[in-house]
C-alpha cells in the first residue's frame, strides 16, 4: 500500500523546492538557516545519478538566485557509489566546482557503515581540492568514531556530530543511549576545542544542554558553533536558541522519494508516531 504524501509533511517540507521555499524563507526570517536535503538513495543506474549531478546543481544556483540562507547536503548512493567510487567522487567534483564558484557549501551525508570507509575517502579527496566548501557528517554511535574524529579534526575539516540514525549490530556501534550520549559529549567536546565551527546536530534536550554549559563554562563563543536540528522536530527550541544568540540551522528535506526518511524518524520516537496516528485519525 502507497501511504499518502500529508502523513510525510511534518517531516518532509515539499515533493519539490518551489514548494519548499516558503518554509525556508520562513525559518530565514526566524533567523535560522537551512541545509537543503533532497530526498533518495541508492542510485543503481548512471543515468539516474547523472539526473541526480544537475538537480543538485540546479538547486545550488536557484538557492542563489533566491537569495536563501541554505546550502545543500548530498547521499552519495545519489551520486553514484554503488556503481563505481571514482564516478561517484567525480560526480561530487560536478557539484563542488558550481558551489565554489557561488561560494556555497554542499554536505556529504553519512550513511549505513557499509559506506563509512568510502565516504571519508571521498570526502577528503573533495576537502583537499574545495577547503571550506565541502564538510562531511560523523556519527557518534560508530565505535570506530573515536579513530575518524581524531583524523578530521587534524585536517581542520567541517564535521557535523550526529547520534546515528541507521540500525547496525552491537560489533559496529553502541546500542544503549546512555552510552551513545556519553560518546557524543566527548566528541562534542573534541570538535569545540580543535576545529573552528563544528555544527552539533542533536535534538536530545540533555546534549544541547550539556553543550551550552561546556561552552559557558570555558569561554567558547556562542558564534564559534551551530546547533542543527531536522525538519518537524522542535522548531520552538531552535527559535529559542537564535533569539539567545546561538547558531541555528534546519535540515529540510523535499523530494518524492520520501517514505525511507519518513521511516527512519518514526523509528526514532514514539511521539513521531503517535502525530502520524492522531493526523490519521483527523482524517
Amino acid at each position: 500500500m502507497k501511504l499518502p504524501f500529508f502523513l510525510a509533511r511534518r517531516f518532509v517540507a515539499g515533493k519539490t523546492f518551489d514548494e519548499t521555499i516558503p518554509k525556508i524563507k520562513d525559518l530565514n526570517d526566524k533567523g535560522i538557516k537551512v541545509t537543503l536535503d533532497l530526498l533518495g538513495e541508492n542510485v543503481k543506474k548512471k543515468t539516474t545519478a547523472d539526473d541526480t549531478v544537475e538537480i543538485y546543481r540546479q538547486l545550488l544556483q536557484e538557492i542563489h538566485n533566491a537569495g536563501l540562507k541554505s546550502t545543500i547536503s548530498i547521499k552519495l548512493t545519489m551520486l553514484g557509489m554503488d556503481i563505481d567510487e571514482e564516478y561517484c567522487k567525480n560526480n561530487v567534483f560536478k557539484l563542488l566546482d558550481l558551489a565554489k564558484e557561488l561560494n556555497s557549501f554542499v554536505r556529504i551525508d553519512m550513511e549505513g557503515s557499509d559506506y563509512t570507509q568510502r565516504t571519508i575517502d571521498i570526502f577528503k579527496d573533495a576537502f583537499e581540492k574545495y577547503g571550506k566548501h565541502v564538510g562531511i557528517v560523523l556519527q557518534a554511535y560508530l565505535h570506530r568514531t573515536k579513530e575518524d574524529i581524531e583524523e578530521l579534526t587534524d585536517l581542520e575539516a567541517d564535521i557535523r556530530l550526529c547520534k546515528g540514525a541507521y540500525k547496525e549490530p552491537k560489533l559496529i556501534a553502541l546500542q544503549d543511549m546512555a552510552d551513545i550520549r556519553e560518546a557524543f559529549k566527548n566528541y562534542s567536546k573534541v570538535l569545540l576545542e580543535k576545529t573552528d565551527f563544528p555544527r552539533i546536530a542533536t535534538h536530545d534536550e540533555e546534549l544541547v544542554d550539556f553543550v551550552k554549559n561546556y561552552t559557558d563554562k570555558n569561554n567558547i563563543n556562542k558564534d564559534r558553533f551551530e546547533f542543527q536540528m531536522l525538519y518537524g522536530l522542535r522548531q520552538e527550541t531552535m527559535e529559542n536558541l537564535t533569539k539567545n544568540g546561538f547558531n541555528a540551522r534546519i535540515y529540510v528535506p523535499f523530494g518524492t522519494m520520501w517514505f525511507p526518511y519518513f521511516k527512519r524518524r518514526l523509528m526514532e520516537r514514539k511521539e513521531n508516531i503517535f502525530f502520524v496516528l492522531k493526523t490519521l485519525l483527523k482524517k
